[in-house]
């Protein structure tokens, strides 16, 4: 089965297990030259959408998952795919094991604009779900954020 690498949400495995409920959490890791951050504000509405870019100083936690086709069927639908926001990259993921080949999903759009404070709320809240280091929830929590108004 293809591994898949959860950055966001899908970094819970209570939501994920909900969402994917035939693939398994394998464990966790770093996407090693890689930076989260925001883009797409146009297509959110409630601000800017989670992605990852390459940036050889940065790195990213995430949740290595088997995924059935039937789920990736699923996670694409849930994902955005049919409105073409998102595209699949494969990657590398560093892991305790050794490196491990996975796929995540990639904003199709320009890098920019900020995130709803709910939406940092629930990419801290998974992080901590799937057991990234205090310092990585930490920043997440403490980011600039799209004011209300």
């Amino acid at each position: 089965m293809p591994l898949y690498a959860a950055y966001g949400s899908n970094l819970d495995p209570q939501r994920m297990g909900a969402r994917c409920p035939h693939s398994p959490l394998r464990g966790t890791g770093w996407l090693v030259g890689w930076r989260l951050t925001f883009g797409g504000e146009d297509y959110g509405w409630d601000g800017a959408l989670g992605t990852i870019v390459e940036d050889p100083q940065h790195q990213v936690f995430v949740a290595l998952y088997d995924v059935t086709p039937q789920d990736e069927k699923r996670l694409d639908e849930a994902e955005g795919g049919s409105r073409g926001l998102y595209r699949k990259v494969r990657l590398r993921v560093h892991t305790l094991d050794g490196e491990r080949v996975a796929w995540a999903f990639v904003l199709d759009a320009y890098e920019g604009g900020l995130p709803s404070a709910s939406m940092l709320g629930v990419l801290s809240e998974a992080a901590a779900a799937a057991g990234a280091p205090d310092d990585y929830v930490a920043d997440l929590r403490t980011r600039p954020c799209r004011s209300v108004g």
